[in-house]
This record gives structure tokens, sequence and C-alpha cells, in this order.
């Protein structure tokens, strides 16, 4: 987090002579304004936060809040007054734009405190006050605290995350704030980055406390959350915390709601004394805590999950990822459960059939299927909207998008019970239907009380249905008939002037006034009725009695509407959360058939089959495809997807892949892996058939790279990474291995490739995808039983190669890097000097030593002088002529341009 407490003074780019303060100077020093000593004092007490300080229709900033805001935001710093002979730095922005302003704030990790008057002018009088009226901070926002659509992507979760610790033991806690979501986990230490990854956190908070030894001191070196805030060691006391969730959730034990550890109960307790902190008091509905037990999920590291781009590609951009290829849902609810699951794959059998049961009902009965699709489309972020009411920052449309909700359940469950009947999964279907029915009610009391058109903010009127209060209906007309006689009087002034253009105009300074060209004013003055109020470069306004008696007649009439409907609001969103617990339930079914229903799409779409789970380490892919590639591929309108089969189990648990590179490999290990990720997600797969012993643990190491910020070689992070492998997989893991040891000289490389494969086949016990460039491993085979060779398949022809992108059983005995060397446009002579010294080495069978090197051509020798241009151009145009490209696959046009290539070089 940014601290906004800086001290330092600069001169103004506008005025080199004139200085300013950016330090927070005592409220007493000289110069410090009553309105300056109440943003000080209200500073004082935020000092890790930007201070949005109201004042009329803008938020100010002053000191080094205004010099951070407005480099920041790239607007204007103004000066407002002197302090200690200092100009006083000020910015500020609009409160009617302020939420654009504030995003970027968050986005670049500011905390920001909003600070709003808290009284009245008539309450002041009452307490003889003289001054600024009072005002107080009513909200905190941090990146983990956000509520509000404009800040959030409205299919991501936005997790705040507690890491507490207690009798040496650590655990997490995370809630999201915007749904109201909040869990648990205990965790090792070494698992700690591992569960940070699978979360994607917006912001950590983890203890001050020196020796805490979590490693998160105030940044977090390795990007796997948003931003760290440190709080006191205190907040993290489970004692405190037990007491803190306790009155959260309006119980004196937490036995009947959850049973946590004291490490969990830290986590927890921090984590709402954070939220009550930043939410000023605001009750908090949250839903009931939810525990993640150890082994619940397929543990993924975070390298892993880099590497198999799940819901982010290597550049860090959603398209591409798998998420961004199989999210066929419709509502921001289902498309956030859908990234959940993708995040965290199962490994409970009943829990992951259940989900398959439920796309398979799907499947089943089209026609139910496109009824609930068709409902989900009208589907609103139920609970963002609810969660934004209970913490007092929702508005009349986030109450219509609840009626909304109500009647798209409604429209679903009609749909399910039409067809239930002949349907798998049908207590569990009936069990949806009655939780999207149970709401229905309020939409009909929503509807009656809300008009059609809406503003955003209750503040703003007029969202009360006329009609349903003949009180405020009667206010109304009071007002609305002043509006008319507003009108009049215009029209009045008009005639008794004989100014055309004369308008009756309001704003917040004056009021309602009269408007008129300057070149009138001397008419006006001249006029008994009308009072002179002010003078612009443009206009003159004026006022009369009678203007202002008909003013206070419409602002009195005016604020008793607004005070009358902001009461209805407050009793109709009293209603509301009355029934939160079955809005709640409503906005989780709809989110799980809106899955169900997209993963029905997907499988019908791309031929997805259900997937077979069991115990066991079967690993059984007929026909598999790689979801992303095999898309993209088809957008591109490239040849189909080559899809291959993958059978491991006991007596063949490791796979050495061997095959040129470009053929495919990578490809085969990643698909594989997201296979079983997606099966373990309860979504069906890319793949004709596949059996699936439960995976426990995914390891993926495909591609290097560096390490830049912890002063890392390629090298170093590949043997981070593989020992991290070796470490911690076990029998029920499915390892992932792409080219150990190419980062090293080649036989260190192929020492420890070599040693990997044993250590896996031997001490691990699990299953692996193993490719490599280190023909020598094939011999593995006659000494490691469950280990076979396998190679991706090309076939030569006319001295090329054409990549088949098929897997076979046997190894490969050449790696064709100078034929794809050739493909990349590798100048000839440096192609045709490889292939001298490959021939060489292969012939002696033997490390290139310097008395071998002597034997070979010397290195310096110059190239061959490339022929000139134009050299046999008849035989090249007679070749040209015979070619039909519209008739030409593409491998016949590449295989065509070689020929060319070829024609010339040898002439």
């Amino acid at each position: 987090m940014k601290n906004t407490q800086k001290t330092s003074c600069f001169a103004m780019p506008s005025d080199q002579h004139a200085s300013i303060v950016t330090d927070f100077p005592d409220p007493s020093a000289k110069g410090v304004t009553p309105m300056l000593a109440q943003f000080l004092a209200v500073k004082s007490a935020h000092a890790d936060c930007l201070l949005f300080y109201r004042m009329g229709d803008f938020y100010e900033m002053f000191f080094q809040d205004a010099v951070d805001a407005a480099a920041a935001l790239d607007i204007t710093l103004t000066r407002r007054g002197k302090v200690e002979e200092h100009d006083v730095p000020m910015c500020g922005v609009p409160v009617h734009a302020a939420e654009s302003y504030l995003s970027r704030l968050i986005r670049k990790g500011f905390r920001v405190a909003i600070c709003e008057q808290s009284e009245s002018p008539e309450e002041a009088k009452k307490r003889g006050h003289k001054g600024p009226l009072k005002r107080d901070v009513i909200r905190i926002v941090t990146p983990g605290t956000l509520v509000e659509d404009e800040f959030l992507p409205p299919r991501e979760n936005n997790y705040l995350i507690a890491l507490g610790q207690s009798a040496g033991e650590m655990a997490l806690s995370w809630v999201d704030l915007s749904t109201g979501d909040l869990w648990v986990e205990t965790v090792e230490a070494a698992r700690v980055e591992e569960t940070l990854a699978r979360l994607n956190g917006a912001e950590l908070i983890a203890s001050d406390r020196p020796d805490a030894g979590h490693g998160f001191e105030g940044a977090d070196p390795k990007g796997i959350v948003g931003c760290v805030s440190l709080r006191p060691a205190r907040v993290f006391d489970s004692a405190e915390g037990q007491k803190k969730l306790c009155d959260v959730y309006g119980v004196t034990t937490l036995d009947g709601i959850a049973t946590l550890s004291r490490a969990e109960t830290s986590a927890a307790g921090a984590l709402v004394t954070y939220l009550d902190q930043t939410q000023k008091g605001r009750a908090l509905r949250l839903k009931p805590i939810q525990k993640m037990t150890r082994g619940a999920v397929m543990e993924i590291d975070p390298a892993s999950r880099r590497s198999l781009e799940i819901t982010r590609t290597l550049s860090g951009k959603t398209q591409g990822s798998l998420l961004s290829v199989i999210d066929r849902t419709t509502s921001a609810a289902g498309g956030r459960l859908l990234a959940r699951r993708i995040a965290a794959p199962l490994t409970d059998l009943d829990a992951i059939n259940a989900r398959l049961d439920l796309v398979a009902a799907m499947m089943a009965d089209p026609v139910m299927a496109a009824a609930v699709r068709q409902a989900l489309t009208t589907m609103p972020d139920v609970e963002r909207s609810l969660s934004r009411l209970n913490l007092g920052h929702g508005g009349p449309r986030d109450v219509a998008a609840l009626a909304r909700g109500a009647q798209a359940g409604m429209a679903m469950a009609e749909a399910i019970s039409a067809r239930a009947g002949s349907l798998m999964a049908q207590d569990m279907l009936a069990e949806m239907s009655a939780r999207l029915t149970a709401p229905f009610s309020l939409a009909g009391q929503i509807d009656q009380t809300l008009a059609d058109e809406l503003p955003l903010l209750a503040r703003d009127g007029g969202f009360i249905r006329q009609g349903f209060n003949p009180a405020l209906d009667e206010v109304k007309a009071m007002r609305d008939e002043s509006r008319r006689l507003i009108a009049q009087l215009q029209q009045k002034y008009i005639e008794e002037t004989g100014i055309a253009s004369l308008k009756i105009k309001h704003n917040n300074v004056l009021g309602y006034h009269i408007d008129v060209r300057a070149n009138h004013a001397d008419t006006m003055m001249a006029l008994e009725p009308f009072i002179h109020r002010q003078t612009t470069a443009q206009t003159v306004r004026f006022t009369t009695t009678e203007l202002a008696e008909l003013e206070r007649e419409m602002s009195g009439a005016g604020d008793r509407a607004l005070a009358l409907e902001l009461t209805l609001f407050d009793e109709l969103c009293g209603a509301v959360l009355a029934r939160a617990n079955d809005l709640i339930a409503l906005a989780e079914v709809g989110a799980k058939l809106d899955v169900a229903t997209a993963t029905a799409r997907l499988a019908e779409q791309w031929q997805y089959s259900r997937p077979t789970l069991k115990e066991g380490r079967e690993f059984e892919i007929a026909s598999g495809r790689h979801p992303v590639v095999e898309q993209m591929l088809d957008k591109d309108g490239a040849q189909p997807f080559i899809s291959n089969h993958c059978h491991l189990h006991d007596d063949d648990r490791i796979w050495l892949l061997t095959g040129p590179n470009m053929a495919g490999k990578s490809t085969f290990l990643r698909q594989n892996a997201l296979i079983a990720l997606m099966a373990q997600a309860g979504l069906y797969v890319p793949a004709e058939r596949a059996e699936i012993g439960i995976v426990d643990r995914l390891f993926c190491r495909v591609g290097a790279s560096d390490d830049l910020a912890t002063g890392r070689s390629t090298f170093m992070v590949e043997m981070v990474e593989t020992a991290a492998i070796l470490n911690r997989s076990g029998p029920s893991a499915l390892v992932i291995l792409d080219e150990i040891g190419r980062g090293t000289a080649t036989y260190d490389g192929l020492s420890l490739a070599w040693a990997v494969v044993e250590h896996l086949h031997e001490v691990n016990q699990c299953r692996a995808l193993f490719a490599t460039h280190y023909h020598e491993l094939n011999g593995l085979e006659r000494s490691l039983d469950a280990l076979s060779p396998h190679a991706m398949q090309v076939k030569e022809w006319q001295g090329e190669i054409v990549f088949l992108h098929e897997v076979a059983k046997g190894g490969a005995d050449r790696s064709y890097g100078i034929h794809v060397a050739r493909l990349a446009g590798v100048p000839a002579s440096v192609l045709e000097r490889a292939e001298d010294v490959l021939t060489s080495l292969s012939e002696e069978n033997s490390p290139l030593t310097s008395s071998r090197l002597d034997d070979l051509p010397l290195f310096s020798a110059e190239v061959a002088a490339a022929p000139p241009a134009g050299s046999s151009h008849d035989e090249l145009l007679a070749h040209l002529d015979g070619l039909l490209p519209d008739t030409m696959t593409p491998m016949q046009a590449l295989e065509a341009i070689y020929a060319l290539r070829a024609l010339r070089n040898n002439n």
C-alpha cells in the first residue's frame, strides 16, 4: 500500500519562487484555517489513506495527499491559502465522477478514505457550533473491499485475504465482500504461496510483527496478490477474533457455524475486523463460514498454473486461456463460479459426479436447457446487488435487480418442473426448483413500490411509483405545481420587460434566479421588482421577492418528497434484507444451472464427453484434444486438430516422449493436464473417452523463463520447480515435465534428466509424461518396468519433414533440429555448416573436442557467395507457371516455396 504521509517541499512548476508545504502541519500552525484544521484532524486518524474531503460538489485533497493524487490522476495541482508562509497544495475531483477517479487510484495501490458531511446546518446551529460542519469518514476504499460494479470485473471474484498464525500453525481466510462468501483453510508454510495463487486475491492483510515470518513485509515480491496491507499484531489475536466473528453472525458461540482452529480464528477474525474498520461499523451480512479441508481440491502450484494458462495466459491476458475458450456462461455469477471451479478442481468423487449429473440432465433435455438458459439472460448479479444494499452503498436499481432475479428464478423453476420427471438428477433438480421460487413474492412487492425509470442513487429521488403512497403523491403534486408556477412567472417577466431571451434558471449557489444577457442589464436595473444578484462576462442575474417565496415553497415540498421517498426506500430495503438467505440461495442455484447449461452447450458444440472418475491411478484418454489449440485452429481455418490417446496405469505409469520441436509434444503434455483438471472441476472433456483416477496434485513444468526479480537464471528456475515436483508429488499426482536439463551442458542435462525420471519411477511412483530431446533416455525402458517410450511422428519427404502430430509407441532417434531451423529461415550457409558438423559428430559418436575441430572445415571459412539474382530466370518462371495456388494445401504451398529456394541456390 502507498503511504501518503510524505514530507517534502518543492517549487510549483508555474512559479519557481513560490514553494508549497506538503508535510501535514500541526493544526495550530500559522495559517491553518478551521477547515484545514478539520481536514488535518480527520487525516491524522487515517494516515495511510488519501483523504477525499467533501466540500460542496467536490472531494478535495490537501498537502501531500493533493500532490500524490494529482500525479496519479494527471489532474491540476492548485493552491489554497498559506501555512507558515508556504502555499497549501490542493486538488479535487467532482463528486458525480468520483467513482472513476477512485477506480484509478485503487488500481495504483492507494487506500482512499471518503469523508462526508455528517450534520446539517440546523443541527450545527442547535449545538451552538460555528465553523465547518462536522465531517466523518464514512468508508475506506481498498482493493479488497470493493463492491461497486464500476470497480469490479463482473466475472471475477474480488478476494480480501488474511493470513493468521497461532501456536506454529498458519491459516488463510478470504472473503469477497461483493458476494459475502467467507472461507478458511489451514495451510502449511510451504503451501501459502500455492493457495494464494489459487485465490488470485486483490489484497492480503498480514501482521506487521517483525518476527511474523510470512515474508510479506509491505509488498508481495512474487506478484501472487494485488497488494499487501500490514496490520497491528493485536488484530490477529484469536480470542478477539472469536468475539468479532460471533458479533458478525449474532451468536454467542461459533459451534453451530464452523469448528475453527486458533489459526483459522485468527485469520477470519482479522478479516472481519478489517472489514469493520473500512466499512465504518456498517452491519456485515456474510454467508456462513465455509471450511476448506486439506486435500479437498487438486493442489496446483503457481508455476503449474502459469504453465497451463488456466485463467490467464503467460502474457497476463484472459484471451487464449482455458477459461476463455470454455466459458459459455450467461450470467456474471455463473462466470465467477466456473472460474472458481477450474481454479480449484475437486478430489471428492461424489461432489464431482453431482456436477456431472447436472450437466448430463441438461444434455438429456435440450428443451429444458434452452428454457433455463433463456431465463438466465435476464438474471442480474443478485449477490452483488444484495451486498451493496446491505452495506448502504446500493440504490433503487439494485433493488429492482433483485426483483428481476426473483422473476428469472421462477422462470427457471417452471422450466425444470415441466421436464424434471423424465430426467436424471431429479432430486437435485427438485431441490433447486424450490430454492429458485422462494423469493418470488418479493418481486411483486418491489414492482409495486418502484417506478419504471430509476435513478442510480436514492438521494436523487423520483423512484417511488405514482399511486403507491398517497401522502408522497400529494407532496409531489405541490412540488410540481410550484415548477409550473415558475414557468408562468418566467412568461410574466418576459412580457413585463420585453426581453424574449429572459430565463429563470437554477444553480447550487444562487438557487432560482432570472438570467438575461449583459446587454439587457440597464433595462433590468431600471425596473423596480428586480433585485441584482450577480454579473458575469456574458450574463446578469436577478431575483424578485415573488421568485424567492416561490423557491422556498418549492424547496420545502421537494425536501419533504425526498425525505418520504428515502423513508419508503429504507422500509423496502429492510423487507429485501429480511429475505437475504432466500436471495443468496437463488443466486447460488442460478450460477450452478448457468455452469451446467454452458457446459452442455460446449460439449455439444465440440463433441466433449463425460469423464469417468474413480479411485486408483488409471489415466485413460481416448482421442484427447487440447481445448484451446483446437478452437484456435478452427477459428483460423487451419487443418483440424489431431487427437491422441494417452493410457497410463500401474504397469505403464510414465511415458517418455521424444520427437522434434514443433511436432506437438508440449501441446500433448498440456492437453492431458487440462483434461484431468476439467474432469475434476465437473466439466465434460475434449476426448472420446476419459477414465481418470483422482489426481490429488497436478504439476506441469513446460517452457522456460528466467526470474530477473530474484536473480534466478532460466536453469535455476527450472531446477527450483523440478525440486518442488520431486519433493511433493506422490502416487496420486500427475506430473508433466518438458525438456528437463536443457539449460546446462549436454552431459549435465542428460544426467539430471536421467536421475529425475528414475526418481519419479522409483520414489514418487506417480503418473508422468516426460518429454525430452535426450534420446539416450529411451534405454531406461529396459530398467524401469513402468516406463515406456513414445514419440511424435514425422514423415520425411523430398529432403523435408512433415509433422504428423501423432503420438506412437517407441522412441525417436532424431530431433530434426536443422530442419526446424530451415523452417525458421536460418541462412542456407549456416544450415550447410550445421549439416557438416552433425554428420561428423554422428559418424564418430563422441564429443566435439579441439582435436576433432581441426578435422572439420574451418569455422572461419568464407561463406559461398550467393548466386546472382536473376540466374536461371527462365527456369524459375517455368516452375512458377506450373503451380496452381488455388488447388494447393498449405503444406503443398510450403513445399513449393522450399523447392523454389532450392532451385535458386543450386543455380
